[in-house]
């Protein structure tokens, strides 16, 4: 985990330095530090050699494996990534975003390095976003969106390496992928600040342990309706306990008594529009 940071730190504070062949070489003896991924030696800090077979992306069981992807043989990495650093390195003449998508693409399809490759390829891709954008600091994660889409990243992009490496569909996704990230960090910023304006407006009003725990829970985005007797469960606390919990916020202005109807009474924070 701490090489991942590095490199992503890496890539994005020195957004400006070039991508070169030692950096990437860094960025991966950083990931496997101990030279094993999992039980399985590797080499690191270097490109493949090949040396037990050409580099297959397989699963399934032995004797029933399924081959998504044959990488380009090792020794035609040095001139591929030659191209590919040259490539990434000049002042783009097409979307800067584009780019990145491009840049992600080509590093994990030539997949240089014996494991590690599509971490890498997100280290990437987030240093040409962070060129694109002239900072090093940004408030959302395309790669932790990818991973979450994981099925439709790691489909999408055998469909590509098997087909024309007609790019369109990777570069549709891609963007896609990257506005989904984007709506995502607004969605949970938008929360934060709701949540500290909220205890900014509150902070000299008395609160015992219970209340506050209900109160932020419901800022966290509590799913469905605070009953009495969900506000006991997540308090552990007595019913009257915790009708006499809400009470009090009631009557202190931080809640009221939902409008919305049914059998029992459930409560809502009081929010400034």
């Amino acid at each position: 985990m701490d090489g991942i940071v590095e490199m992503v730190l890496d890539a994005t504070t020195n957004y400006a330095k070039p991508l070169t062949q030692d950096r990437l070489f860094a960025w991966h003896a950083a990931l496997f530090p101990t030279g094993y991924s999992n039980l399985s030696t590797i080499r690191t800090g270097c490109w493949r050699d090949d040396a037990t077979g050409p580099m297959q992306v397989v699963s399934g069981a032995i004797g029933r494996q399924k081959i998504h992807f044959e990488a380009p043989p090792a020794d035609k990495l040095n001139h591929e990534m030659n191209l590919f650093l040259d490539w990434f390195n000049q002042r783009p003449v097409i979307d800067p975003v584009l780019k990145a998508g491009l840049a992600h693409c080509w590093l994990v399809t030539l997949h240089p390095f014996d494991d590690g490759n599509g971490r890498i390829a997100r280290a990437v891709g987030d240093m040409a976003l962070a060129r694109s954008e002239q900072l090093p600091q940004r408030f959302y994660s395309l790669s932790a969106q990818i991973h979450r889409e994981r099925r439709d990243y790691y489909d999408l992009l055998e469909r590509i390496q098997k087909g024309s490496l007609d790019v369109t569909a990777w570069l549709s996704w891609f963007l896609g992928c990257l506005q989904r990230a984007i709506d995502g960090a607004e969605i949970t910023l938008s929360t934060v600040l709701e949540k500290s304006n909220f205890w900014r407006r509150w902070a000299g009003t008395p609160l015992n342990e219970r209340q506050i725990k209900i109160i932020n829970r419901m800022l966290d985005g509590f799913d469905g309706k605070l009953t009495s007797s969900k506000w006991a469960a997540i308090a552990k606390c007595s019913p009257d306990t915790a009708l006499r919990d809400a009470t009090e916020l009631i009557q202190r202005g931080l809640m009221h008594k939902s409008d919305s109807g049914g059998r029992s009474t459930s409560y809502e924070l009081i929010l400034e529009k």
